[in-house]
């Protein structure tokens, strides 16, 4: 992850920030999408540097931990997002389980492509871990930037690669997106993986018809970018939350696929944050 004394306190407020701070393709997934809406990010190694350095611009401070970490900060409202594709992990994994034991509110997602059955269960788990929290049951609809040059064609999926390589899900918004816009075929990526992409297929056999975004580093990214464009497709579709044609050069259309929230059941958000 680089020079850490170089990274002490970072801030992000545009797309060129991202260059200057030689962000890895993880790293983007986690700030672009902020940066898209024109929020400023903060990220870094100093957490008491950034706050106070935060505090001096923004009104309200929004800690996006993703499941790696708990906040740091304590938090006058804590939102806990479970996914009912993994129902279980709320329990299984460290700090996923202690987040969820922490929670005001818990958002279950993903319902509109969920089997009912798996949002039982992590219904069940909620109410395992923290009966108190609000819970909140949402859709994730999915959205291609051209639904029609993807419809008929031979696909390429591309994925976030934390939620498909150690997040063990087999498929994401991409493989989705895909679907939806009647794909003629979602190709297999393997028999195109070179070097470090090759490696990550023979650790996370599970993956069989997405290619992982993966991205520590330069060399990564030229052997993402070498794989995509070896692929035998007429279209790449990604499902990363960044736009990959900013950090590599595909020789076929990338289509950008985004998802977002629908509030199904529960109160909404807007009606919980009203009271800051």
């Amino acid at each position: 992850y680089g020079d850490l004394e170089k990274q002490a306190v970072q801030r992000f407020a545009t797309y060129e920030d991202l260059d200057k701070h030689e962000c890895t393709i993880e790293e983007r997934e986690e700030y672009e999408p902020h940066i898209d809406k024109g929020i400023i990010v903060y990220a870094g190694v100093d957490y008491e540097r950034i706050l106070r350095q935060a505090e001096q611009e923004a009104d309200v401070i929004l800690w996006d931990g993703g499941n790696n970490d708990t906040p740091f900060y304590v938090p006058d409202l804590h939102i806990v997002v479970a996914d009912p594709h993994r129902a279980e992990h709320g329990k299984l994994y460290h700090p996923g389980e202690t987040n969820m034991r922490m929670a005001d509110v818990i958002i279950v997602n993903k319902m509109d492509t969920a089997d009912p059955k798996k949002v039982e269960l992590v219904k069940q788990v909620v109410t395992e871990l923290n009966p108190k929290a609000k819970l909140i049951l949402a859709d994730s609809p999915v959205t291609a930037e051209d639904p029609k040059a993807i419809k008929g064609k031979k696909v390429l999926v591309i994925e976030d690669g934390p939620t498909v390589t150690h997040g063990e899900m087999s498929f994401g918004a991409g493989m989705i997106a895909a679907q939806n816009c009647g794909a003629k075929e979602i190709i297999d990526p393997r028999p195109f993986a070179v070097n470090s992409i090759k490696a990550t297929f023979e650790k996370y056999k599970h993956l069989e018809k997405v290619l992982p975004a993966m991205g520590y580093g330069n060399h990564q990214v030229q052997d993402l970018q070498e794989t995509i464009n070896r692929a035998k497709c007429d279209v790449v579709v990604s499902g990363t939350p960044i736009d990959l044609r900013r950090v590599l050069k595909a020789n076929k259309p990338l289509i950008r696929v985004r998802y977002d929230l629908k509030v199904r059941e529960g109160t909404s958000l807007e009606e919980l944050l009203a009271k800051f």
